[in-house]
């Protein structure tokens, strides 16, 4: 390989190193291999053998080994390979990456499939971190191994290439899609790829396919071009004696529901016929696979109605599917009691944050974003992503994903389900009709796993066939309350789920004997059932008690006692795993019920479970994640009654926050410590959020005065680099400005400058990322916040807040209540310095009016229309196109004279309107412009006549 040459005593001791790093027997022989490969590292020549180990199929001079352990050493030294890359590609040597280069074609043709998905995966890092132009001749090398027009390779370099391809495509999509020296890279691309389609292998004719359905999301002027001859060889791949190729074309199909529906709709009839045929194979991936057709297509508003005449084709096959296999019977059926035993470690998922605050307008004190109670819903679709694999890798080689538990996997049951709930919702009565006699003959069936799915069918429709199905639940309920006792665990479990689906009918009837006979047994079932001698029934009911409490809403408050006594068992019951839905029990209760919770027979025993909780875990706890998101709603929910415990909760909090962010300086500074986890920053700050609203603002300033470095522990939480850090940092800070400004003050001069950073929008258009519009959000509320406070003090930042503010209201792609706040903003900044705005006013008049056309009337909205009437009177003829608007919004704002915001704000309207009237000679002419509703409100508010 090229000019430079190894050293065979290194190459020797290198090879042994890579063996003995995977040897499980010899755990002294790993250690120090692992030690000495550590060390190896810092050679500038380490890559170079690297390479030279894994693109070489048989051993270099010098080494001697079997196939078997050669193959072993290969995959060390390619999988080191890829982690340097990965780890350290700034630092390689022009002529090591070079080598490397040349390395990965070769293992693209090697024999062996694992080298050949490893020289995929450090092809896709290299150009993951180099860029995709930095290497020029990767993308035409593989495209020759895919089209092999002179028979040069071999089918393994053909699927080696594809297999690379489909890694690159998924990786850089976009960067394939764009411009680049006047071409696009995918405009040769795709049409390389639907050819290969027609390829004699089945691999590559899947992986081409894969490929593609990387880009069939996307309108592409590639893909639109394309369209007509890609749906061509789908229709004659329908028939492929490849499962994997069917699973692609149905993928395919599924995807361009979304981007091409005009394309599939001449071929309704045909694509339901098939879809049906493959949801019947039996193999149960590519069955899954066809089933999310019904999803998408049942969720499109422009074709679920052509599947209308089809329904009574469909639903008996999504029936049928619903019912557990044989092999997942065999996997989970006859579970026994198990709530004593300790949940494993591999059970425990990991736990993420799953609220972020959120700060809209109209809603009183800022507070945090609902989260809905999710619970563990029968058919909920579970992201996973196998730990070895990096975002956007394909594992083709992962065979083992059927003997996953069917319980933590999506699975055709899961997805036919799902579906079935979509067509309740399209279709209604129609689709309750269709399942009606498969209700009646399976409700009661003898085997379980038939009354299983008879229920889970009842659960799918709830939400679309509620209105024909309540005159039947006198009837259904009762009898689902008595299989809440059915000997099966997953009976059991899946009751829960359907009864927790019906709660809202219960919650809202009326009539006090029908609540006695309906909703207090369905509540009592289900509070029953969260102590069930089986875990999974306990989690079932926990999850259905969320649910319920989320429709019940301020109904549950004559049941709050027993609820919370039944919460407190639970903490003494329940293992690790569950005790997480029980935190989200505790806070969607609190959420909903509210201030009935600081009664003190309520607060008491609630308090102090969740207390002995937070006493007990310590700070690295994944647990106290979830403690960390329940305490805030329920701070929220006590208010001023949460005094007792705020001071330590706020003093660990930010103790939390500090050691996570000392944390992070390190993982910085060293790429091999362990990685922190950063839900423990985001929760922390969504706590101090919440303590700060709760309690009473000389109290929520005593909290803060006891922390000294409060601010600037702050100001680096709204530069981490996660969005959802900063998010909830900028939430914290408007909530700082709202309760305890005078001790933000002296921090703003620091504060400022990272939030005006934070607002240049150049960073996030391009991704088009939510989640970084929801840190600009959240950024722009805090920023009019402090404008609130500042006043005239905001000088200096006057100019740059205005441009970032304008740029973001002015801008289309942004979302509607980010608009909405940084309109806000704008109009606050021009209560004490409108002098700076006037000259400006013609850049915002017309996107700051059209922003609040939509804003219910609060205070924010009522401050925000103060300041900007105030820039108006500075600079009325700036005005002109928008003014007509203008006095339309001012006729349209609720006058309430018994609120002072709204006086002050009535009075500088006033101001306005003589102002205009003084200054344009045919003022009468122009109110005789608008509606007569509008010039009605003027007069009787402001005594104009037109």
């Amino acid at each position: 390989m090229a000019a430079w040459q190894p050293n065979p005593e290194s190459l020797k001791t290198l090879a042994a190193c890579l063996k003995d790093s995977l040897s499980g027997f010899n755990k002294t022989a790993q250690k120090q291999a692992e030690q000495m490969l550590d060390q190896a590292k810092s050679s500038p020549d380490f890559n170079n053998y690297l390479a030279l180990i894994f693109s070489s199929t048989t051993p270099p001079s010098g080494l001697t080994y079997s196939d078997n352990d050669y193959h072993l050493v290969r995959s060390a030294a390619a999988v080191m390979l890829k982690n340097n890359v990965k780890a350290d590609f700034k630092t390689i040597p022009e002529p090591s990456l070079a080598l490397i280069k040349l390395a990965v074609p070769m293992g693209l043709q090697d024999k062996n499939s694992q080298i050949r998905s490893y020289a995929g995966n450090i092809a896709t890092e290299l150009i993951k971190r180099g860029g995709l132009y930095a290497w020029p001749d990767l993308l035409p090398e593989l495209l020759k191994m895919l089209s092999n027009e002179n028979g040069q390779y071999t089918e393994s370099a053909v699927e080696g290439g594809i297999s690379a391809m489909a890694k690159i495509c998924e990786d850089n999509t976009k960067i394939l899609e764009r411009e680049h020296n006047g071409q696009r890279p995918l405009n040769f691309i795709l049409p390389k790829l639907i050819e290969a389609t027609k390829s004699p292998l089945p691999k590559v004719r899947a992986l081409a396919l894969t490929a593609i359905n990387v880009f069939t999301p996307r309108k592409s002027q590639a893909m639109l071009n394309s369209i007509d001859d890609l749906l061509q060889h789908l229709f004659l791949l329908a028939q492929d004696p490849s499962s994997d190729v069917r699973r692609q074309v149905c993928r395919a199909f599924v995807r361009l529901v979304e981007t091409r529906p005009d394309k599939l709709l001449p071929h309704i009839s045909g694509l339901v016929d098939y879809i049906i045929s493959q949801q019947t194979n039996d193999d149960e991936e590519l069955a899954t696979e066809a089933a999310e057709f019904w999803l998408v297509i049942g969720e499109h508003e422009n074709l679920w109605e052509a599947l209308r005449p089809y329904v009574h084709k469909i639903i008996p096959v999504l029936l049928q599917c619903m019912v557990y296999n044989a092999e997942d019977i065999a996997i989970l059926g006859g579970a026994s009691d198990d709530e004593d035993e300790e949940d494993r470690e591999e059970d425990l998922k990991p736990q993420f944050a799953s609220k972020k605050a959120t700060r809209t307008l109209n809603t009183a004190n800022g507070d945090q974003a609902a989260q809905g109670a999710n619970g563990s819903h029968a058919y909920e679709k579970l992201a996973s992503m196998d730990d070895d694999l990096e975002e956007g890798e394909i594992d083709d080689l992962d065979e083992d994903e059927g003997d996953e538990n069917p319980d933590e996997r999506w699975t055709l049951r899961k997805c036919s389900a799902a579906a079935l709930d979509v067509f309740a919702r399209d279709f209604g009565a129609d689709v309750f009709t269709s399942i009606l006699p498969y209700l009646q003959a399976n409700l009661r069936h003898e085997e379980w796993s038939q009354r299983e799915a008879a229920v889970l069918a009842l659960g799918a429709v709830a939400d679309g066939c509620m209105a024909v199905v309540v005159p039947h639940l006198p009837e259904l309920i009762p009898y689902l309350l008595t299989l809440l006792d059915d000997p099966e665990v997953l009976v059991r479990q899946i009751v829960c789920w359907t009864l927790g689906r019906y709660s809202q009918w219960a919650a809202s009837l009326e009539d006090p004997a029908a609540k006695v006979q309906y909703f207090e047994p369905m509540m009592e079932g289900i509070l029953t059932k969260m102590l069930d001698r089986n875990k999974k029934v306990q989690e079932a009911g926990a999850s259905a008690m969320a649910n319920l409490e989320e429709k019940a809403g301020k109904r549950l408050e004559p049941y709050l006692g027993p609820i919370i006594q039944q919460f407190v068992r639970c903490f003494a019951k329940y293992k690790d795993k569950n005790i997480y839905i029980l935190y989200d029990c505790i806070q969607t209760m609190a959420e909903q019920v509210g201030p009935v919770l600081h009664r003190a027979e309520l607060s008491q025993p609630l308090m102090e479970a969740l207390i002995e909780r937070w006493t007990r875990l310590p700070d690295q706890a994944r647990e106290l994640i979830a403690l960390l998101e329940c305490l805030g709603y329920v701070a929220m929910a006590l208010g001023d009654s949460f005094t007792p415990y705020a001071e330590p909760i706020f003093t660990r909090s930010v103790n939390i926050i500090h050691t996570n962010l000392e944390q992070n300086m390190i993982a910085v500074q060293n790429p091999e410590a362990d990685s922190v986890n950063k839900d423990f920053l985001v929760t922390s700050l969504d706590l101090l959020s919440a303590v700060i609203q709760a309690l009473d603002d000389d109290k929520s300033v005593t909290l803060v005065k006891t922390q000294p470095t409060f601010f600037e522990m702050l100001s680096f939480c709204m530069q981490d680099p996660l969005d959802e850090v900063r998010q909830s940092a900028y939430a914290l800070l408007g909530d700082c400005a709202k309760y305890v400004f005078e001790q933000l003050r002296p921090a703003i001069p620091t504060i400022m400058p990272i939030l005006l950073k934070q607002l240049d929008l150049d960073d996030i258009l391009d991704e088009d990322v939510d989640s970084s519009f929801n840190v600009i959000n959240n950024a722009c509320w805090s920023a009019g916040e402090i404008a609130l406070k500042y006043q005239k003090a905001m000088e200096p930042y006057v100019q740059e807040l205005l441009e970032r503010l304008v740029e973001i209201v002015s801008n289309p792609r942004v979302p509607k209540q980010v608009n909405e706040n940084a309109a806000v903003a704008l109009g606050r900044l021009g209560l004490d310095n409108y002098d700076q705005l006037a000259p400006h006013l013609d850049k915002f008049a017309e996107e700051f009016l059209e922003s609040m056309d939509d804003v219910d009337p609060s205070e924010e909205k009522a401050s925000a229309f103060k300041g900007f009437s105030m820039v108006v009177a500075k600079n009325p003829h700036a005005l002109e196109k928008t003014l007509l608007h203008y006095f339309t919004a001012i006729a349209r704002y609720g006058v309430k004279p018994s609120n002072p915001m709204l006086q002050q704000l009535q009075g500088v309207f006033a101001h306005v309107i003589d102002l205009y009237r003084q200054i344009m000679p045919q003022f009468d002419q122009f109110i005789s412009t608008m509606q007569p509703r509008d010039q009605e409100a003027l007069k009787a508010n402001y005594g104009i006549l037109a």
